[in-house]
């Protein structure tokens, strides 16, 4: 029997492999279990497919700044956020124009947001360090979402939202599976209060809640009350996806008016385990309905052996 790899060894192969090595073996260390990527099974090998095998449209899509001529054009500019500046270079003068409070962020993957309730509380010189560290950043290095790798690192700055308390609206996570025989198949993640008390829950179309955990959010002790303008969410969702099969649409709703994020095509880079796992299969088989298969691939032979995780 083969021996499990070391801890520095598998950390080198992962950062130095392939990209199917990678996603494998991120999979079996995050998920429990290898993918079945010859023949998708799960709603995390499908998305491992589209990693590998993402369409042509979707860098430009995913580009946050790109993507809002996409969104502008299908459903209207009233829906994007304010755009305050998007500089080729960020300078002092940049800083010294944005308002009091603002979002800032990078266009070419997740987690670059940094949110200014008050510039006097912050500095030109702490803003350009973090932005050169992000815009340095190689996302699709990061997890292999190869519609990544074309993205030209970009930095931007919207108005800063805020709801009624003066806190970051919700995310509305709309995961968009067409139609099926009773209407649109969506399952939808809220996380209330981001940068706060954390909260995380899944509704469906009907706004049942659905038993699974968003990542590692705790859930909502208490009902989480289905927003008065749902019908029109779920319509500017729907909109946004139509012709794109599945993906997920993200939205923030403040003060009853509906504000696009982004759109993401490959959720949790395959690699997001499922609490109960019995979701990823029967995700899954949502996307067995819509999904064509992306090449073939056969599981990396070199790690056919235990793995130590």
């Amino acid at each position: 029997m083969a021996r499990p790899l070391a801890g520095a060894a598998y950390r080198r192969l992962l950062s130095s492999g392939p990209d199917t090595v990678f996603l494998w073996l991120s999979h079996r260390r995050r998920v429990g279990r290898f993918p079945n990527l010859a023949s998708p099974v799960t709603y995390n090998d499908y998305i491992l497919r589209r990693c590998l095998y993402p369409e042509p449209h979707w860098t430009t899509l995913t580009d946050k700044l790109a993507v809002r001529e996409y969104v502008g054009n299908k459903i209207g500019e009233k829906y994007l956020i304010p755009l305050i500046a998007a500089p080729d270079v960020f300078t002092q003068a940049v800083f010294d124009a944005l308002p009091p409070s603002f979002a800032m962020k990078a266009n070419h993957g997740c987690g670059f947001v940094e949110i200014v309730h008050d510039k006097s509380k912050t500095s030109f010189d702490a803003l350009r360090k973090l932005a050169d560290r992000w815009l340095a950043a190689n996302y699709y290095r990061q997890s292999r979402e190869r519609h990544y790798r074309s993205i030209k690192p970009r930095l931007y700055f919207e108005t800063l939202l805020l709801d009624a308390d003066g806190k970051i609206p919700a995310d509305i996570k709309m995961n968009m599976f067409g139609q099926g025989t009773d209407g649109p198949i969506i399952y939808t993640g809220i996380v209330a209060d981001r940068f706060g008390d954390s909260r995380g829950d899944v509704f469906d179309v009907n706004w049942n809640r659905v038993d699974l955990a968003v990542g590692h959010y705790p859930r909502s002790a208490t009902d989480v009350p289905c927003p008065e303008n749902w019908a029109e969410i779920v319509d500017v969702a729907t909109r946004l996806a139509d012709g794109l099969g599945y993906l997920r649409v993200d939205l923030y709703n403040v003060a009853g008016r509906v504000y696009f994020g982004e759109l993401t095509f490959t959720p949790g880079a395959g690699v997001f385990p499922f609490h109960p796992d019995r979701i990823d299969y029967e995700w899954g088989a949502l996307l067995k309905r819509m999904e064509p298969v992306r090449g073939p691939i056969s599981p990396p032979q070199a790690t056919a052996g235990p793995v130590g995780v």
